[in-house]
């Protein structure tokens, strides 16, 4: 299978079941957005840190791919007029989510309590968790997007929503066993 298809060379793609759409389509940008961040979780992963870490991010990983395959699919091509899947696109599950809350607990457990917002940084490793927090983000606010037009599975939503908070704990909780700084937001008084 070769890597270049030449079928994007005028500004569009395909989405599973075969329907084309401008490569800006909202759709490619959600799906797009979870790729990167995907990316960014890979660098955090290739970091200096707990195996558990590892463990949690290659599953983290592995659901995002399945985010992007949801993401991907033309909603009118993946069920057929009887009601059956056509495609058949894994889901995200409420155990996914749940796993990522438990993940969130744990670390909570070892950290001091919050009182201020935290400025990102205090070490490289922790300012990738920032990075992937931020781009997290967006591809929340894509898929939000997206939904609005074209309906998504709820639990794809909840998902990105509550990755995002697992890595801002991740960040604290790695600022704490790399013994970095976190350095609490006081505003200026004007």
């Amino acid at each position: 299978m070769k890597v270049y298809t030449k079928t994007g060379d005028k500004g569009t793609t395909a989405l599973f079941g075969g329907t084309r759409v401008p490569k800006h389509h909202i759709r490619i940008d959600s799906y797009g957005t979870v790729d990167e961040l995907n990316s960014y979780i890979g660098l955090i992963r290739d970091q200096e840190i707990n195996s558990h870490y590892k463990e949690v991010l290659i599953h983290i990983q592995d659901r995002l791919f399945t985010v992007g395959a949801i993401l991907a699919t033309d909603p009118e091509k993946a069920i057929l007029k009887n009601g059956k899947e056509r495609l058949n696109i894994p889901k995200i599950s409420s155990e996914n989510i749940e796993l990522l809350e438990k993940e969130i607990d744990a670390m909570n457990e070892a950290l001091p309590p919050m009182t201020h917002f935290v400025l990102p940084g205090g070490h490289q490793t922790v300012s990738f968790c920032h990075i992937s927090r931020c781009v997290c983000r967006r591809a929340e606010r894509l898929a939000t997007a997206l939904n609005e037009l074209e309906p998504i599975e709820p639990n794809t939503l909840m998902y990105l929503n509550r990755l995002s908070d697992y890595l801002f704990v991740l960040a604290r909780k790695l600022s704490h066993d790399l013994q970095a700084d976190e350095v609490k937001w006081i505003p200026e008084k004007q």
